[in-house]
């Protein structure tokens, strides 16, 4: 009967209460003959000592309790209170310990909301900041190896010092490279990077892509081939530049992590408003406990054979941001000995 009272329903059961033990009182007083009253005085009485009740209970629950709901306000807001709040106005016939509760419980889920997602960024910074420096490591260590190796007199032998100043200056594009691709997905995730949307043809992007791998391909016997039926031209309206990367980037991975003499194959297909594009190769394929993590910075599913072939480890991060930025969706999937297929959407124009 009491819960989920409001401070006026609360001040009336309590007056009301307080009236009637006082009347009681009154009454037991006039049995005994102490008192002589008649039943208006008893009404007066009664309603007498209903006022002063609700009064005095009313302010008190507004001005008493009221402040300390306040200081729980304070505490679990955030911003600050409306002017009305402040001044210490409330409506009294509504509830105010369900909806102080409300917020208390709310509160509290951001609160451990806000708690996992920091502990999660706070995760993945420390893992982040591993990963660059191992990534960094590697070729400054091998810089320093080779500088430090012709300063100790092989500078002065012909056999060595070119092939080993050709080694530093290697590694060297390598750190060029791997800074310039975190620029790029700084430029992407922080919205600096400006999309030069315009309408062009998928498939000749794709055909200029395989002509500037040709050369890769070829060294590792492999074929870059269209689906068959996937000769037909569709319009996509996209960032041509940025989609081109996206396909170097994923033609690229196709041809030095696939099968030496294997095949990497290009297909479209019509979606109504969107073009789905898959490339694929015929290779060892992907383990599935890695399939979800191969877009994240650094991440590679073979790190002996990643770095080993070359590369930043941030390419296929760079495809998911620059596909995400043209609000589109990237997707992989792979079964062992037979291969893995990227995909990605763009807009039909």
């Amino acid at each position: 009967m009491f819960k989920n009272q409001t401070p006026q329903q609360l001040s009336l059961y309590i007056a009301a209460t307080s009236a009637t033990i006082v009347i009681l009182l009154v009454l037991l007083l006039e049995l005994s003959g102490v008192l002589q009253l008649s039943w208006v005085e008893i009404a007066a009485v009664f309603t007498l000592v209903f006022c002063v009740a609700f009064t005095a209970n009313f302010y008190l629950i507004r001005y008493y309790i009221f402040r300390r709901i306040k200081l729980i306000y304070k505490i679990i807001h955030r911003h600050k209170q409306p002017s009305d709040f402040k001044a210490g106005k409330i409506e009294m016939n509504k509830s105010i310990l369900d909806e102080v509760e409300r917020e208390v419980d709310e509160w509290a889920e951001r609160h451990n909301q806000d708690y996992e997602e920091l502990e999660r960024l706070a995760s993945y910074r420390r893992r982040f900041i591993g990963d660059v420096s191992h990534e960094l490591k590697t070729p400054i260590f091998n810089i320093q190896g080779f500088i430090h190796t012709l300063l100790d007199g092989a500078l002065n032998d012909p056999k060595v010092n070119m092939q080993f100043l050709h080694r530093a200056a290697k590694n060297a594009d390598r750190l060029q490279a791997i800074v310039e691709d975190l620029e790029t997905i700084n430029k992407l995730e922080a919205g600096q990077m400006v999309l030069d949307l315009r309408e062009f043809d998928i498939h000749d992007l794709a055909e200029e892509v395989f002509a500037d791998l040709e050369m890769r391909a070829e060294e590792r016997k492999v074929r870059l081939v269209f689906k068959d039926g996937a000769n037909q031209h569709y319009n996509v309206r996209a960032d041509k530049e940025n989609i081109r990367q996206v396909m170097m980037n994923l033609v690229h991975n196709s041809i030095k992590y696939g099968k030496e003499g294997g095949l990497t194959k290009v297909s479209f297909y019509d979606m109504e408003t969107f073009i789905l594009v898959e490339i694929s190769d015929n290779g060892i394929g992907i383990q599935p406990e890695h399939l979800d993590h191969l877009f994240d910075r650094f991440y590679r599913a073979d790190k002996s054979r990643s770095r080993d072939a070359g590369g930043t480890g941030l390419g296929l991060s760079i495809v998911k941001h620059i596909i995400e930025a043209h609000k589109q969706t990237v997707n992989v999937r792979s079964t062992q000995n037979q291969g893995s297929t990227f995909g990605f959407t763009l807009e039909k124009a």
